[in-house]
């Protein structure tokens, strides 16, 4: 395969990495997500104005018409300065949905202002009981004249607060954990019945439990077909997983670099503890696990096009791959910069926290290990 990027990426690469330098420095960091917000809008504007919201956004809706390549480039980048502003949820999530399965009026009307930074997404599908699978929702969404009526609960929705809109997944027929059955809709965050209690994750990101009382959307509001939502979730899904691959090989690229330069400052009996062979071959270990992480992720951005059964196994085997690389180079990391590794002035601690976050999101690497094997 051609890992090589066009000019075109390049030049967004080197954007993103300009903007991490200027806007995300590590103190930066600490003083934007200790805000209520826990990102900048200046920040999100920045974004906007850069032409990143729109990368995937066809350019008849006002797009720059890119690929998932093009997508992994800003998201690496995004995780080498640990970016809080939900471009995740808005563009990958939110924005795949309406690109993959929005009707032409959903797309004339919200792409646009998605590309623009005047609108953003979040995705509600996770529940109490569901665990890591997309097919097991309980929140149900009941005809109602022309409309639907949404009721139940949702948990740990990313980017809650921030969003205008969520895309939620309802079961509109069949029992839980059919395949057929779930449906997409979009609710206003401010409509009559819908509740959002938000918190603070781990890695200092926010997130929401959503609840939803008797909430009427009307049927404009269904993304695709009514009961076959599915396919269009695991579509976006395997998509959100190329993306989180590449915000992951840009954390674990900031820890490689920052443990190597370490080891060769520290000094232990009157020489750099880089020079002990031990601790050279730990570093040539988390070396490894980034370069078979950043080749899967490659992989994975050149195949989420590709007939449903080749993406899934694609994404799967990325998954399993990130989630082991991340905790590994994750780990390492903090042990060879010894007890100040977990203190909270040193960011290494919190590139470690967001990798172990990556790896729960759209399933950690033992549950997709188990899907690989399942496909055969």
């Amino acid at each position: 395969m051609d890992f090589n990027f066009s000019d075109e990426q390049r030049q967004l690469k080197d954007s993103v990495e300009r903007f991490v330098r200027d806007q995300y420095a590590f103190d930066k960091w600490r003083k934007t997500v200790t805000t209520e917000e826990g990102y900048r809008e200046e920040n999100w504007r920045q974004i906007a104005e850069l032409g990143w919201l729109g990368v995937a956004v066809p350019e008849a809706y006002g797009g720059l018409g890119g690929n998932a390549v093009d997508t992994a480039v800003i998201m690496e980048g995004l995780g080498q300065g640990l970016v809080a502003e939900p471009y995740f949820s808005t563009a990958v999530l939110g924005g795949g949905f309406l690109c993959h399965g929005g009707s032409r009026a959903q797309k004339e009307a919200l792409l646009p202002a998605l590309a623009e930074g005047k609108l953003k997404l979040a995705f509600a599908f996770a529940e109490h009981q569901s665990r890591f699978n997309l097919a097991d929702v309980a929140v149900s969404a009941k005809k109602n004249g022309g409309g639907y009526v949404i009721n139940g609960q949702k948990c740990v929705v990313f980017d809650a607060l921030a969003a205008d809109r969520l895309v939620v997944s309802a079961r509109t027929a069949g029992g839980a954990a059919d395949a057929k059955g779930i449906s997409l809709f979009l609710v206003d965050r401010k409509a009559k019945g819908l509740s959002v209690k938000g918190y603070r994750t781990v890695d200092h990101r926010r997130a929401a439990d959503v609840g939803f009382d008797q909430v009427a959307v009307g049927a404009d509001a269904l993304i695709g077909k009514a009961d076959e939502a599915l396919p269009l979730i695991e579509l976006v899904a395997d998509h959100a997983i190329s993306a989180l691959a590449a915000e992951a090989v840009g954390c674990m690229q900031v820890l490689c670099d920052t443990t190597n330069e370490y080891l060769k400052t520290r000094k232990q009996f009157g020489r750099p503890i880089g020079q002990f062979q031990v601790l050279q071959h730990r570093m040539v270990e988390m070396w490894i696990a980034l370069e078979q992480a950043r080749s899967m992720n490659y992989m994975l951005a050149m195949k989420v096009a590709e007939p449903a059964p080749e993406r899934a196994k694609s994404a799967a085997a990325t998954k399993t791959t990130i989630g082991q690389s991340g905790r590994f180079v994750g780990q390492q990391a903090v042990q060879l910069h010894g007890g100040m590794g977990m203190s909270d002035e040193l960011n290494v601690g919190h590139y470690m926290k967001r990798l172990m976050t990556i790896d729960l999101l759209f399933g950690n690497a033992d549950y997709h290990r188990k899907r690989f094997a399942e496909m055969g």
